[in-house]
């Protein structure tokens, strides 16, 4: 072999033609220059080891194994980091706040959370990050690229993770738990969010009203109410939103999709927050519990409308009438008094209706339907009032009660007729007899 005493510029010409037979014999030279080659994919190595171990991932070699577990890896430092997740160790340690990491670039990734470098900017949108493998699946966003599929579904995902995620889906694993209350969760990241419902712990703090949030992702969606920015829209319809769920979810309405369904009775729903409500109705758990009276409900949103009932606060006014309400769907329906509106109508015959719940009943007024049974004697109702009516004929419980020689009824229509032996004549107003003590006449 050529004298190894020629010039830098020579042997870096001359390293672009070395033979396969030629790489045992490469050295690294003083100038610094890479000399073992690899002949599959051409890249080059400064050290005859670091082109061994380059090889393996060609070969799929991988001679190192954990004496734990068995799993297998192809260098030498990758074994010593996973073994730490056996141990325990983390010897690397942030010199800002003290965290401890297992692995050293764990530990660079970290302090860059303190320093806010990002040196890894998207060439597309410019935008940056602090690790390389984030700017990498963020440039999926751009190219629409999906590596990473379900076997059993088909779905495709950008990230590993997700993909992880989903498959716990269909095997029902929940391998995080709370030390707490034992509830399990199929990410971790769900557990920590959990964990802060134990805590009261809400890291997250918006600069302009100074409300906190247990998680990230709802303080943008909240910083979007003091901007007005809704930057996600229907490809539909072109209707706006806050949140990048949000129009998945609304594109269901109009592609009719529902992917959620109980498997207790089959019901299917567009959203994975109303099948778990839904599935209450079957286990009857009751988790949201009023601090005051103990009262115990299946949804938070029910506890917070409870929690009124108890403070007064009645924070939706009319506009009109400046009546209030505890309920922004109870405003709503005010509202329709004043506008004469009645945007509910029967398919079958036509008929409008202010409320929703109206329709229903009146729509069972041509199915048949009678959802409603009495417990004792079986009878079947299609409204809930007339069961209600129907069981104090077993009770024997009457509600209803005459203020002038207090005789009671178990009907309010019966009290009404009642009081026409007192005073003659029909002149009491509905809401004057919905009271159980009315007022004597003069």
């Amino acid at each position: 072999m050529a004298s190894r005493k020629f010039n830098c510029s020579f042997i870096r010409w001359q390293r672009l033609a070395f033979d396969d037979d030629d790489v045992e014999d490469f050295k690294k030279n003083p100038s610094g220059d890479k000399l073992c080659k690899c002949f599959q994919c051409g890249k080059t190595f400064g050290k005859k080891s670091s082109l061994k171990t380059h090889m393996r991932s060609h070969t799929g070699e991988k001679p190192l194994s954990c004496t734990v577990c068995g799993k297998t890896f192809t260098r030498k430092g990758h074994l010593i980091s996973h073994a730490r997740t056996h141990t325990g160790e983390k010897p690397f340690s942030c010199s800002v706040c003290g965290k401890a990491f297992s692995q050293n670039e764990s530990l660079k990734i970290h302090i860059r959370t303190h320093t806010g470098e990002k040196p890894f900017s998207c060439s597309i949108c410019s935008k940056a990050f602090s690790q390389n493998e984030s700017l990498k699946i963020h440039i999926r966003t751009h190219t629409g690229e999906k590596p990473f599929s379900c076997s059993v579904c088909g779905q495709r995902f950008t990230r590993k993770g997700d993909l992880i995620s989903q498959a716990r889906t269909h095997t029902g694993e929940k391998p995080f738990s709370c030390s707490v209350c034992g509830k399990a969760f199929s990410h971790n990241e769900s557990l920590k969010i959990h964990i802060r419902t134990h805590t009261g712990e809400k890291p997250f703090l918006c600069s302009v009203c100074g409300q906190r949030f247990t998680r990230k992702g709802d303080l943008i969606s909240h910083a979007r109410t003091h901007t007005g920015e809704k930057p996600f829209s229907c490809s539909v319809c072109g209707k706006t939103f806050k949140r990048k769920g949000s129009v998945t979810i609304h594109t269901r309405t109009h592609t009719g999709e529902k992917p959620f369904s109980c498997s207790v009775c089959g019901k299917r729903f567009t959203e994975k927050g109303t099948l778990k409500i839904h599935i209450r109705t079957h286990t009857g758990e009751k988790p949201f519990s009023c601090s005051v009276c103990g009262k115990a409900f299946s949804q938070n949103e029910s506890l917070k409308i409870h929690i009124r009932t108890h403070t007064g606060e009645k924070p939706f006014s009319c506009s009109v009438c400046g009546q209030r309400f505890t309920r922004k769907g109870d405003l709503i329906s005010h509202a329709r008094t004043h506008t004469g509106e009645k945007p509910f109508s029967c398919s079958v015959c036509g008929q409008r209706f202010t409320w929703k719940g109206n329709l229903i009943s009146h729509t069972r007024t041509h199915t048949g339907e009678k959802p409603f049974s009495c417990s004792v004697c079986g009878k079947a109702f299609s409204q809930k009032p007339s069961l209600q009516t129907h069981t104090r004929t077993h009770t024997g419980k009457e509600t209803f009660s005459c203020s002038v020689c207090g005789r009671t009824f178990s009907h309010k229509r019966s009290l009404k007729e009642h009081l026409i032996t007192h005073t003659g004549k029909q002149c009491f107003p509905a809401q004057s007899v919905a009271t159980n003590s009315l007022q004597q006449p003069n």
